[in-house]
Parts: C-alpha cells; sequence; structure tokens
C-alpha cells in the first residue's frame, strides 16, 4: 500500500497550463499514472509512467498537450498540462501499481492501478 498526495489543480483560463504533482510515501518506485473523473462520466486514464520513468503512455485526447514525468529522488511524479480545454476539466487522481512488481521500464495496462489518492480539481473556463 502507498499513501498519494496530489496537488496543483486549480482554475484555468482555456488555453492555459497547469502541473499536477503526486507525492508518494513510499521509497519503493512503483509504475504511476494520472487518471481523470469528469461530472457524470467514468473515470478515463490519462496518462502512466514506468517505474524508471523511460517509458511513457497517454491517451489519444491528451497527447502533444501533456506531459507525464517523475522524480524519484523526491518520489513524487507530475502531469504537465499546456493548451487545456474545457473538456479536460474533471478531477485528477494520482495513481500507483503496488499490488505487482514489474521491471523497470515496463508499463503495464491501465487496469493494473491499485492505489489512488484523493484527487485534484482542475478546472478550465472558455
Amino acid at each position: 500500500q502507498v499513501h498519494l498526495v496530489e496537488s496543483g489543480g486549480g482554475l484555468v483560463q482555456a488555453g492555459g497550463s497547469l502541473r499536477l504533482s503526486c507525492a508518494a510515501s513510499s521509497r519503493t518506485f512503483y509504475v504511476m499514472g494520472w487518471f481523470r473523473q469528469a461530472p457524470g462520466k467514468e473515470r478515463e486514464f490519462v496518462a502512466g509512467i514506468s517505474r524508471s520513468g523511460r517509458t511513457t503512455d497517454s491517451a489519444d485526447s491528451v497527447k502533444d498537450r501533456f506531459t507525464i514525468s517523475r522524480d524519484n529522488a523526491k518520489n513524487t511524479m507530475y502531469l504537465q498540462m499546456n493548451s487545456l480545454k474545457p473538456e479536460d476539466t474533471a478531477l485528477y487522481y494520482c495513481a500507483a501499481v503496488a499490488r505487482r512488481s514489474f521491471s523497470s521500464d515496463f508499463l503495464p495496462g491501465k487496469d493494473e492501478y491499485d492505489n489512488w489518492g484523493q484527487g485534484t480539481q482542475v478546472t478550465v473556463s472558455s
């Protein structure tokens, strides 16, 4: 089990930028990722990053706009969000894969995530 705490959400105008952070309580390096859930919609995968940080993946809807990264020395993961759109408005969750261990450069599928933060709200105004 790993405790995850998100920060960095807020209100921004369309076209603006935000950077989300996720601090992990454990010094074990887990596969980590970001998900989001808009009102009335199911939670969806946004981006994931391997334990080493060398392998990443992101949803088509955010490719070329969002960048996921991590600093293992600080046990922290980031999501840089640029060119934000009103449809990016959602509660953004940090997630980790703690139940299983993977090689450092491997990125498993989105169904493997089993630890979740409380979420940070991102609101993009038009």
